[in-house]
């Protein structure tokens, strides 16, 4: 009988694909990468064409012996990495490794890892796309030339274990430049003007905004001007001079890319890009759903493209018309992706069978998989529904020489909002509609409402509104925007408190040294360049060697002149006020491997070291010391007293100050919202804000 070896990359895949296929397939995986650039050197030969110098990773030579083993006895050989340039460079490579020239050797990949898919895959298995692997080649060659070129110049002009990157490079440019806008801001004052009116036969008044004169709309820029306005009222009758009632449709959303994937689960359910990431990569590769066994329930989920399948767009039609109705199916019409180039033909990330709801495999999820699983598939569902109508009215009102506005709508047809709202539109809406106005209504006033405002900076970047910056600027690919984010925050650029992003000492002084001596390197249109020339390599239009031969000399012409002319500059150690107990002197704190420690500045005469306990700014509801964040073996933040073991004080939510007024223990925060801490008294408030 024919035997078939079927190579993946990830062993979770190997369960979900064995069962799809038959017994004389055998599935393994290469566990990603199985050859790389060396870490010791530069590993690319630029004297010679830039040819790479590529050698085995270590600790995986036991996998390669394995994988040789099963390639003797197999009589074809699959090679099923993922569907993207990474994933092509990866069978690539493994063809290299295991020595497959003059075997019978297919690339098959598939979207999503279900029966039909990965059947129909091997029936049009294909030869690797060397396209697609020179310009993976091609951006591993420049992410390594960059780095190993810029990185030991930090070392030797800032601190060891500094790094630079050709696109965390410009991330941080776009906080830093971000953070220099937020703190040239000069706020400007405006007011607000609302007259609450008495229609003549409602009970309920009507708040009508200020908008200026009948002829133009004006800003209120101070209280002079207010109260100049104010009084020009005081007398004036308020008359309705127009009523409009129109219609408006919104949209339904398109399905999600990984960049608005990323977005939407930050805002929705507070995920960070890499945990999003790694969630839905595990639904991708396979759950066990009880009575269906071990299957893919999402698509890939690295994609810019809202693409659909026919299939998917068919099952998605029925389903809606069955469970919604007829109406609530979208016009047959395409989306389109606005011309923007689309990675590898890929489709959005959908459910894999849409009959699939979140109701039915929430048993066989973890919480977070839920909730992003959830997320995917409303959101594709209401990407495939009509779109949401609304009744609007609005209202001008005239009083002497101004004029006031009131706006209202609502929801004729619910549409797609019937599934899928997006969180930052659920209150926005006004579904009043106002009732017994026309244009003899008799309006009487019952007083102003005015407020002083001042105009806002912009905001500090999160980690969602970055991704959307970066993917706007034609900056990284689907794939680097989790890493991308996760190495400037690992290596102390940019904290992030509160989801904002915010540059640190270091992260200014790395990002000075860029742009003083690499502008082009930071430079954005640069980078969405060098994007736009690696996707002509992948369309086969461009040399992956010429990409990199003209770039080099400029880069090593920009070393060699900031080695002579950039200044060394000194971090100094944030200094504490904890005393070290053996020298006396005030210890700072440091950074290792798994993050802050407290050290004695007198190293190497004095070695003393200890754990570093961020204080979390509430008093210990025990003994009244201060409550610090810590960590469970595992890694789960909890909140313990300083003073432990002697104080055995714990909470996995944040306690505060306050008592609980109804039993007296002490509160929780949980969102906005202070509970206490006792779950047999349930009193509720909301926190107030700061």
């Amino acid at each position: 009988m024919a035997r078939y070896l079927v190579i993946v990359e990830s062993p979770a895949k190997v369960k979900t694909i064995k069962k799809f296929l038959g017994s004389n397939y055998v599935v393994m995986a290469s566990q990603g990468h199985v050859r790389d650039l060396p870490k010791s050197q530069l590993g690319i030969d630029v004297e010679h064409d830039f040819e790479p110098k590529y050698i085995t990773i270590r600790g995986k030579g036991d996998i390669l012996a394995q994988l040789r083993k099963e390639v003797k006895k197999a009589d074809k050989i699959y090679l099923a990495t993922d569907p993207d340039r990474e994933g092509e460079a990866i069978s690539w490579h493994l063809t290299m490794a295991l020595k497959l020239e003059g075997k019978k050797v297919y690339r098959i990949s598939f979207n999503e890892i279900t029966k039909n898919a990965v059947k129909e895959s091997i029936k049009n298995a294909r030869e690797i796309d060397m396209n697609l692997v020179d310009a993976q080649q091609a951006r591993r060659a420049l992410d390594r030339i960059v780095g190993y070129r810029i990185s030991p110049l930090l070392w030797k002009k800032v601190k060891r274990g500094l790094s630079a990157g050709r696109v965390q490079s410009v991330a941080l440019r776009i906080i830093a430049d971000r953070e220099a806008e937020i703190d040239a801001f000069i706020p400007e004052e405006y007011w607000t003007l609302d007259a609450i009116l008495k229609v003549q036969g409602e009970k309920k008044p009507l708040r009508a905004k200020f908008y200026g004169t009948k002829q133009e709309k004006l800003v209120i820029h101070s209280a002079e001007e207010e109260e100049k306005i104010r009084k020009a009222l005081e007398d004036a009758q308020f008359q309705v001079a127009e009523i409009r009632k129109g219609e408006r449709t919104q949209k339904s959303p398109l399905p999600f890319t990984t960049s608005t994937l990323q977005q939407e689960a930050s805002k929705v359910l507070n995920f960070a890009t890499q945990k999003t990431m790694r969630i839905a990569q595990q639904l991708y590769e396979g759950i066990d759903i009880k009575g269906q066994g071990t299957i893919g329930i999402i698509t890939y989920l690295r994609t810019d493209s809202t693409r659909i399948s026919e299939e998917a767009e068919a099952s998605a039609r029925d389903y809606i018309a069955g469970t919604y109705g007829p109406e609530y199916v979208a016009d047959a019409e395409k989306k389109k992706d606005g011309g923007k180039k689309i990675q590898d033909a890929h489709e959005a990330i959908r459910p894999t069978d849409i009959s699939r709801t979140p109701a039915m495999v929430k048993e066989s999820l973890s919480r977070d998989q839920f909730r992003l699983y959830q997320l995917i598939w409303k959101r594709f569902v209401a990407s495939q529904m009509q779109a949401a109508r609304f009744e609007t009215t609005s209202v001008k009102i005239d009083a002497g020489e101004y004029r006031f506005t009131v706006a209202a709508s609502k929801i004729a047809f619910d549409g797609f909002r019937s599934v899928y709202v997006q969180p930052d539109e659920e209150k926005a809406e006004n579904n009043v509609l106002l009732k017994g106005l026309d244009e003899h209504s008799v309006l009487t006033k019952e007083e102003f409402d005015s407020k002083q405002h001042f105009t806002q900076p912009p905001a500090h970047y999160t980690e969602a509104s970055l991704v959307k910056a970066l993917e706007e600027l034609g900056i990284g690919r689907p794939s680097t925007y989790a890493p991308t984010i996760s190495t400037i925050i690992a290596r102390r650029y940019v904290a992030k408190e509160n989801k904002n992003l915010y540059l640190t000492e270091l992260g200014e002084v790395v990002n000075h040294m860029m742009l003083q001596s690499f502008p082009s390197i930071v430079d954005v249109n640069f980078t969405a360049n060098m994007e736009g020339l690696l996707d002509k390599v992948a369309e086969g239009k461009v040399q992956w060697k010429s990409v990199i031969s003209n770039f080099y000399p400029d880069l090593e012409d920009a070393v060699e002149v900031a080695e002579k002319e950039l200044e060394e500059v000194k971090i100094e150690d944030e200094v504490t006020d904890v005393i070290c107990e053996e020298c006396g002197r005030n210890m700072v704190i440091k950074y290792g491997p798994h993050g802050k420690f407290l050290a004695c500045p007198g190293f190497p005469e004095c070695r003393n070291t200890k754990p570093y306990l961020e204080k979390a700014g509430v008093s210990c509801p025990k003994c009244g010391k201060d409550v610090v964040i810590r960590k469970t073996k595992k890694g789960r933040r909890y909140y313990g007293c300083e003073d432990n073991p002697e104080c055995d004080f714990m909470s996995w939510q944040k306690p505060s100050d306050q008592k609980c007024p109804k039993c007296g223990s002490y509160m929780v925060e949980k969102g906005n919202r202070l509970v206490c801490s006792d779950s047999t008294c349930g009193y509720v408030e909301k926190k107030e804000k700061n």
